[in-house]
């Protein structure tokens, strides 16, 4: 097994009505002021921001709002929340809603910790040396951000779309009942348990050669399997608060380090979708879906067998005789397709709703080189010439 260290520090309050608890653990961080950051209409007509400010109120905590996070959260609205927070002297953070505004809220707390513009970290110009401390009520199980070390903005005005890491913005506390992902609409929750799939996977394609751990393979295969299972319940009953249980608590155990703590993960598909929520807006597990099976295909031969063991592990399928390792490794791509097709999520370009030219997939190729100065990947590297021609076999 290779050296890592794990750091997941975060505490998690999980289960029916804990978001009634808002205000008692925000006062345990013995703050002054608070920003209570979320979305827009939803967190608002389902009575739980007002449940969130009573929580406070109850608790003696000043605080001041800023809602309008969309998903693909941007820069422009990060960067009027800092002011917000500057001129209220506010010095923590509730982020109420998904990763969306969780990201915003960790951008937030960048740009008021550090002496220069926040876009400075996201674009690598500046190393952050602090962050605001945060907390979440969740209300969308998919990004993970909520015990994650990263947090994903876009640009909107060069529509670059970038992410940083650092322990600096991991949450104090995230608030999580499954109750408040019942009305979510089917999109936004198959694209959820899309993304918690390939934070998973994205961890478990590495270079050939990279050492593993049996442990690690299991218990992310036993996540994925676990969502696989989950998401269909909630194609005929997305009220099942079991089903939303598992596949919420899934979404931590996926972006926490736990299934992949080594750092030798892939991410090219991550890279690959980022450009196109970057360029035109797509929801964000819904492109990963469109764009991971095309990616696959073109770059499995360089690790035949983690593609394998994704079929033996995640689709129980058996193990290949000596000579058939590819055609293996081909059946559990098309498997995993599959399942993305069987919840409704888009599996090319175009199901997205999107009819890309060659010169968008070239200019894609070298938004996610950072204009050729990177490659993507760790399976195999993917510079401009082969993300070209990703985005092209794509569509």
């Amino acid at each position: 097994m290779l050296n890592f260290t794990y750091y997941a520090p975060t505490q998690i309050v999980f289960g029916k009505g804990t978001e009634k608890q808002t205000g008692q653990l925000v006062k345990a961080q013995n703050c002054k002021k608070v920003l209570v950051h979320f979305g827009g209409k939803s967190a608002k007509e389902s009575g739980l921001l007002d449940s969130v400010y009573d929580s406070l109120k109850e608790n003696g905590i000043d605080f001041v709002s800023l809602g309008g996070v969309k998903p693909n959260p941007v820069l422009s609205l990060v960067e009027k929340g800092i002011e917000l927070c500057k001129a209220e002297k506010v010095d923590f953070i509730l982020a109420v809603g998904g990763g969306s505004v969780i990201d915003s809220a960790k951008a937030i707390g960048y740009g008021m910790t550090n002496d220069f513009p926040v876009w400075d970290i996201y674009s690598r110009k500046n190393a952050p040396k602090a962050c605001l401390p945060i907390g979440a009520v969740l209300t969308i199980a998919a990004a993970g951000s909520e015990m994650s070390d990263s947090s994903v903005i876009t640009n909107d005005k060069t529509l670059e779309k970038r992410g940083f890491s650092s322990n600096y913005c991991r949450l104090k506390f995230a608030i999580m009942n499954p109750e408040l992902t019942f009305s979510l609409g089917q999109w936004q929750t198959q694209s959820g348990a899309t993304d918690i799939i390939m934070h998973t996977l994205e961890r478990w394609f590495t270079a050939k050669g990279q050492e593993s751990s049996e442990m690690v393979d299991y218990i992310a295969a036993g996540l994925v399997k676990t969502v696989m299972h989950n998401a269909p319940v909630l194609l005929g009953n997305p009220r099942d608060y079991n089903a939303r249980a598992e596949i919420m608590w899934a979404s931590s155990l996926s972006h926490n380090g736990l299934t992949g703590p080594f750092g030798n993960g892939d991410w090219a598909v991550h890279q690959i979708e980022h450009e196109l929520g970057g360029m035109f807006d797509v929801t964000h597990g819904a492109g990963l879906a469109a764009v991971w099976a095309t990616w696959a295909r073109y770059v499995y031969k360089e690790n035949v067998e983690r593609f394998v063991k994704m079929g033996t592990d995640i689709f129980d399928m058996k193990k290949p005789s000596k000579g058939d390792e590819e055609k293996t490794a081909l059946e559990a791509i098309a498997k995993m397709e599959a399942f993305f097709k069987s919840v409704n999520m888009p599996i090319s370009i175009k199901e997205l709703g999107l009819d890309l030219s060659d010169a968008q997939c070239e200019q894609l190729a070298v938004n996610c080189t950072w204009q050729g100065t990177r490659t993507v990947g760790a399976v195999k590297k993917l510079g401009k010439a082969e993300l070209t021609e990703i985005y092209k076999k794509a569509r």
